[in-house]
């Protein structure tokens, strides 16, 4: 009684509250423990030993302070058997949600939310067309495949109760406590390859959104959006005799030529919004650096290979750090790579081995086409004759209700995306939109990661690069002998006519895939004389050097400064390569500056007096100049351009302005919405920094000097699954940041942001790496996030703060330091 006399001594409505306030904080006391403990039970063991059934060996997994893993095998199989163990140990929910996205499943999950992009998928049929290629790939390829799986389950059998595999399994039991995971299986890791080709699929969006412009004004005028590449400005990659930038005119047949074309046009743009933000959808910023430098130019005598591929931000990052080793490197067993890896995907995507080094970017070729159709009924129009729809049936289940069947509707180029959306009334006659895409014909591409592991060379590379069939990459090379070179690959169809800008009249038969261009003709270039090669999505080669890859490339800004920086540095080292990657020097700026600051005036305007156009997050300028740049946007198109066709505010922008800007009556500058006026071009950018000045006062303050470009300029690393769920508890527990970040859209460092949404970022350098091929222990990289998919987990963004500043980590290869500065080491025993 003793212990409670101070309790007693208080008055009787005190004394309650007390007692309630004891009670509220043991039971807060409890559920931090329980969540604690749920949290984490799913941590992976990273030491001591542990049973993995199928191994023809004993396997070491060392870990280092950032839990990157380095394993050591007798055996290939035995490698990517581990690959899989470990991969399912730090990422396996990601995995598992990610094979529901490729095959169109994710309703199992979460319900009718998802419903529409399960429709998208299946009518694009990812998973039907990665069962089809299971059987092309090479024999090894297959071998590596089903190690690979059998990797993943023996962690599945280790781990059957889903609240050991992932906090996600948790909180998916709120609402789907039934769930069990399926057993892994090849196919699930060749239909991720499909949705990165998703991530990377080129025009699709500039052909859609030529199309639907074209349906509120004139197509000369939409013409003026879709400039030429700059030829004369910024590089291309293999420089060669081209014959300058002009391009053949070609009508907008499609669009102009159905009147009731804007539904099925609009639907499809839905449909590609109804995919998941994970998977870019035509985000600003998509892309990627990578360049390549030869010894002749470096402060070592051996080349240097930097990689920075840009997409849209995933939590946990999309991609996972491993080196695979062979303890003793033969034919029989030949890997030792080091790089970057998909989880849930054998081996490594962009990395080094102990001869040679890759990276890529993407090429950007015309590899898709919308085709206007004419259906009617179960039929649609070709060559003047009408031909049977192909169907099929898809069931869709979705937890907590019944199951949705769809019917996909094809013509002879593709499904009818336009359907996907429609209702009954709308999908049944009249114009309809296919889609001829690379992507839904089986392929190799799977071939080409395991010949990359293991090429010894030149040769072997270029080899390697013949099965990269999609998404097409350029493909940078280096290796120790001191060779570089560039290659690009891809399954690039040859058109029957024009030339893949405008979506196509399906009934002609007129514009047809006839073949795809050989790879012998697609650019290529080793050890250039001027002892570099810079990709960064510009133009591959100039027009008339070479077939027709597409017209529709990035326009050249971060190349150009690529090149720039390189081309003024006579001797290169590790460290230059990096400080190159976190350039933010703004391409567009000098051209739009002067304008803004002949006819503005104020605290704001003053801001660009003698600012050198970089972005850095902490920038007063970059904000400004930014919001203006947005504003200008705003104003000047979307009172005429529909959803789908509006500005994002990307490099196509920079030169759409640039062209304007030199014609201050353009009917562009016009605000349609006004009446009994005309604007002109000094009118929209005094409104542009009107409204600029506005904004930025009301969310910075009426400081313009302390205004901070970072400040409106933040990246929030989004779960990709519960992490926009609208629950504020469960959101925490996934997302982490915001973060400050400087760079912008079409800047070396590239995060990308949408005008018409703001300045948050979409896409990102998604890793940085720099490959010293003087010495490979040297080189250096850094992941967005970090090696763990466990929230909560020491690595599950323990990167992000170094990514965010532009600081890597050792990049370690050579076993003795691997051994030595492992932090954690685990066996894998048979």
């Amino acid at each position: 009684m003793a212990r409670f006399a101070p309790l007693a001594r208080l008055p009787r409505p005190a004394r309650w509250a007390v007692r309630i306030l004891i009670l509220l904080m043991t039971i807060t006391l409890i559920l931090t423990l329980y969540v604690r403990w749920t949290i984490q039970r799913s941590f992976p063991d990273l030491d001591g030993n542990v049973t993995v059934k199928g191994l023809g060996a004993s396997v070491t997994v060392h870990r280092d302070r950032w839990g990157v893993p380095q394993i050591y095998a007798d055996t290939a199989e035995d490698l990517v058997r581990a690959e899989g163990y470990v991969h399912a140990q730090d990422r396996f929910w990601e995995m598992d949600f990610r094979r529901h996205v490729t095959a169109g499943r994710l309703s199992e999950l979460f319900g009718d939310s998802t419903l529409d992009t399960d429709k998208v998928v299946r009518t694009l049929g990812w998973r039907r067309v990665a069962e089809q290629e299971l059987a092309l790939v090479r024999p090894d390829t297959r071998r590596y495949l089903e190690a690979y799986a059998a990797g993943v389950n023996a962690w599945l059998s280790q781990n059957r109760n889903t609240s050991t595999q992932s906090l996600e399994y948790a909180v998916l039991g709120l609402q789907n406590s039934g769930y069990r995971p399926e057993p892994w299986t090849p196919v699930d890791s060749l239909a991720w390859l499909k949705a990165m080709a998703w991530d990377l699929r080129s025009n699709m969006e500039d052909e859609l959104g030529r199309a639907i412009a074209a349906t509120k004004v004139p197509a000369a005028r939409v013409d003026q959006l879709f400039p030429d590449y700059p030829y004369d400005r910024n590089p291309v990659i293999v420089p060669g005799p081209g014959s300058g930038g002009e391009r053949d005119s070609e009508p907008p047949a499609g669009a102009a030529a159905e009147p009731d074309a804007k539904g099925p046009l609009e639907r499809v743009s839905r449909a590609l919004k109804a995919m998941p933000a994970m998977m870019g959808n035509g985000t600003p910023g998509i892309g990627s650096n990578s360049w390549v430098v030869a010894g002749s130019r470096t402060t070592t005598g051996r080349p240097l290979l930097a990689n920075d591929p840009h997409l849209a931000p995933h939590m946990p990052s999309l991609w996972y750090q491993v080196g695979l080793h062979c303890k003793q490197t033969s034919p029989a067993c030949p890997l030792d790579v080091t790089g970057f890896s998909f989880s849930g995907v054998p081996g490594v995507v962009i990395g080094h081995n102990d001869r040679i080094a890759w990276g890529f970017t993407n090429l950007g070729p015309d590899v898709s086409d919308l085709y206007l159709e004419r259906v009617s009924g179960g039929t649609y129009e070709y060559k003047g004759k009408r031909e049977p729809l192909t169907t099929r049936t898809e069931r869709i289940e979705v937890a907590g209700s019944k199951p949705v069947t769809i019917n996909v509707r094809s013509t002879r180029h593709g499904p009818l995306l336009s359907d996907v959306l429609a209702d009954a009334r709308t999908a049944g006659h009249g114009s309809a939109v296919a889609l001829r895409w690379t992507a839904l014909d089986p392929g190799r591409t799977a071939d080409a990661i395991v010949l990359l592991n293991t090429a010894r060379d030149w040769t072997d590379f270029r080899a390697a690069a013949k099965s990269f069939e999609v998404p097409a990459q350029n493909l940078v090379y280096a290796d120790v002998d001191g060779g570089i070179g560039y290659q690009a690959p891809g399954r690039i169809p040859v058109r029957t006519k024009g030339d893949g800008r405008w979506p196509a009249q399906g009934w002609t038969g007129d514009q047809e895939w006839k073949g795809f261009i050989p790879f012998d003709e697609l650019p290529s270039v080793h050890n250039p004389e001027r002892g570099y090669i810079v990709t960064a999505n510009n133009a591959a080669a100039a027009p008339g050097d070479g077939p027709l890859l597409t017209k529709d490339w990035s326009y050249g800004y971060r190349a150009a400064r690529i090149d720039e920086l390189v081309a003024a540095t006579p001797k290169m080292d590790a460290a230059t390569m990096g400080r190159i990657q976190m350039d933010t020097r703004n391409g567009f700026a000098p051209a739009l500056v002067p304008h803004l600051q002949r006819v503005g005036s104020g605290a704001a305007v003053e801001l660009l007096r003698g600012w050198n156009f970089d972005q850095g997050k902490d920038s007063a300028a970059a904000a400004f100049y930014n919001a203006a740049y947005r504003h200008l946007l705003l104003r000047t198109f979307n009172d005429e351009l529909p959803e789908g066709a509006r500005p994002d505010g990307g490099d196509r922008w920079f030169e759409v302005l640039r062209a304007l800007l030199d014609k201050p009556d353009d009917p562009w500058w016009d605000d349609m919405r006004t009446t009994g006026a005309k604007e002109t071009r000094d009118d929209m950018l005094r409104v542009a920094l009107k409204d600029a000045d506005a904004e930025l006062r009301d969310r910075l303050g009426g400081a313009p000097a302390e205004w901070k470009w970072g400040d409106l300029h933040t990246l929030t690393l989004t779960n990709e699954s519960f992490g926009t769920s609208g629950i504020a508890p469960i959101e925490w527990l996934f997302n982490r940041g915001p973060m400050k970040l400087g760079g912008g859209a079409a800047i070396v460092d590239a995060t990308g942001w949408d005008a018409q949404e703001g300045y948050g970022v979409t896409a990102v350098p998604s890793m940085r790496m720099v490959v010293d091929l003087a010495d490979l222990d040297r080189s250096r990289w850094v992941n967005l996030t970090g090696a763990s998919g466990h929230a909560f987990a020491d690595h599950y963004w323990d990167q992000a703060p170094l990514w965010a500043r532009g600081a890597t980590i050792p990049m370690r290869s050579r076993a003795d330091t691997i051994r030595r500065e492992a932090e954690h080491t685990l066996t894998l025993r048979p």
